[in-house]
């Protein structure tokens, strides 16, 4: 847990759809502005947001445990 008891990384994520896991981030932690699936294998910029969870996906599969950056 991040400081405050917000939770900041979704493990139990890991072997869902991409669908599945982006509405149960959203249910646990309504205040993130943007919660996106996106393939694991993209480019993404590397900056740090507080309220953003990148939902990474192969054949939309989450492969990577989501966290909060």
């Amino acid at each position: 847990m991040s400081s405050g008891d917000q939770k900041n990384e979704w493990p139990e994520c890991m072997g869902m759809t991409g669908e599945e896991a982006k509405a149960l981030i959203e249910s646990e932690a309504p205040h993130l502005s943007e919660v996106v699936i996106i393939n694991a294998r993209d480019p993404v910029t590397m900056d740090f947001r507080m309220d953003r969870v990148r939902v990474r996906v192969i054949n939309n599969e989450v492969v990577v445990v989501p966290k909060v950056g």
